[in-house]
């Protein structure tokens, strides 16, 4: 199994699938399709049913129960694209068998155990690197090599099992390839993405979200005449963001703390917009981070005057333990598996949000795996051979029939 793990893994990541922000078309890059038309050439190979490409860059696939009193219907999950924000352009990947625990040096920059203590915890195991230039796209090309080989496993064992459907998506690093997903092609209880994360968690809470622009209006005169007239849009920008609570910075927060995070400010005399996303586990804490910006605007406007500052939040997706703490047979069905395999399970909130997460609230309950990979989004980004290993034997234990 390890070695059709690991071959299915070297095959996807050597591939290029970055996604594109500000693009209105899904998938945001043709070149994702690349991967989508491998995927479905291989599970043609294993012999599953209903495969089907979307016009969306969406691949879907069944691998119906071998047992005719079952009639358990699971679903996994895992995204193609890799992040816009670093390259993932002639991937080489490092294989590092028998990790010493010592500095791995890569092309000018090192993955040191004093820098990423997980690295402690791994020696002895295998390793698979970046070259020090590129994402690895183990975030989340391992996911689609758990889960291929999780089904060639199957196929090679005939093993019994529950009816299996897979997805491939696009554009979840993104945001937006998830709201296009079938659900028609995908009939099943519940489902788990495999995507990030340690190798024994299941993660079931992510943050509620939201996005707000503040947009501050300022009167353009000409420096050499602005005495009393001026007002600096740009100024007054950064004036709003010391009003923010600074403690509530990402930088400064962790577990279930939320944050206000700046993301993008632009700004001339005359104009000046500062974008910021809004995270909390709890929903009502959300809503005060909404109120404090709302507040911080209204300051602006009766200091300066009315219409300055304007704002516009926007909710992005939500808590999926709302949903799945209502039913969390999809929960025990994974801790289950966990334990017969003699892996303690953990849970850990997600500092972000899912595909999965929005898939809940359109009624598939999906809550998260890990996949063995880390520092994902740039060019310390690393994987454990034997944590995937461990991710395929937790699915494989999850597909039994019960």
């Amino acid at each position: 199994m390890k070695t059709v793990l690991l071959n299915n893994f070297l095959r996807y990541v050597k591939m290029d699938t970055m996604s594109m922000e500000d693009v209105s078309q899904t998938p945001s890059t043709e070149k994702q399709f690349a991967l989508a038309r491998l995927l479905v050439e291989e599970l043609k190979k294993l012999g599953l049913k209903d495969i089907y490409l979307s016009k969306e860059c969406f691949v879907y696939a069944t691998l119906p129960t071998n047992r005719t009193d079952c009639d358990d219907s699971i679903g996994f999950i895992a995204h193609m694209d890799t992040i816009p924000g670093f390259s993932g352009t002639n991937v080489n990947p490092n294989i590092i068998s028998n990790y010493d625990g010592k500095t791995i040096p890569l092309k000018g920059i090192e993955l040191n155990p004093k820098q990423f203590p997980a690295l402690k915890a791994l020696k002895g195991k295998t390793l698979i690197t970046t070259d020090g230039t590129t994402v690895l796209g183990a975030d989340d090309k391992a996911g689609i090599a758990i889960i291929m080989t999780m089904l060639w496993h199957y196929v090679t064992t005939n093993e019994p099992h529950a009816t299996l459907h897979v997805a491939f998506t696009p554009d979840e690093e993104i945001g937006t390839g998830i709201e296009h997903f079938d659900l028609d092609r995908f009939p099943c209880k519940y489902a788990y993405t495999i995507d990030g994360g340690a190798f024994n968690d299941i993660n079931f809470e992510n943050f509620n979200a939201a996005s707000a622009q503040i947009t501050l209006h300022g009167l353009d005169i000409h420096p050499g005449s602005a005495k009393n007239q001026m007002l600096h849009a740009s100024e007054v920008a950064m004036e709003y963001h010391a009003m923010l609570p600074k403690e509530q910075k990402p930088e400064y927060t962790d577990q279930y703390e939320g944050f206000i995070h700046l993301t993008q400010m632009d700004g001339s005399v005359g104009e000046a917009k500062l974008s910021y996303i809004l995270r909390d586990h709890n929903k009502a804490l959300l809503e005060k981070k909404k109120q404090i910006m709302k507040d911080a605007m209204d300051f602006i406007n009766k200091k300066y005057g009315k219409g300055i500052a304007e704002i516009q939040i926007k909710d992005s997706y939500q808590n999926m333990a709302e949903i799945i703490l209502k039913n969390k047979e999809c929960l025990t069905r994974a801790k289950k598996a966990m334990e017969a395999l003699h892996i303690m399970p953990t849970s850990t909130p997600i500092r972000g949000g899912t595909d999965g997460a929005r898939l809940t609230f359109r009624g598939l309950p999906t809550p998260n795996l890990g996949t063995g990979g880390y520092n994902c989004h740039g060019p310390y980004e690393f994987a454990c051979l034997e944590e995937m290993e461990q991710v395929t034997k937790i699915i494989i234990e999850i597909s039994k029939v019960k």
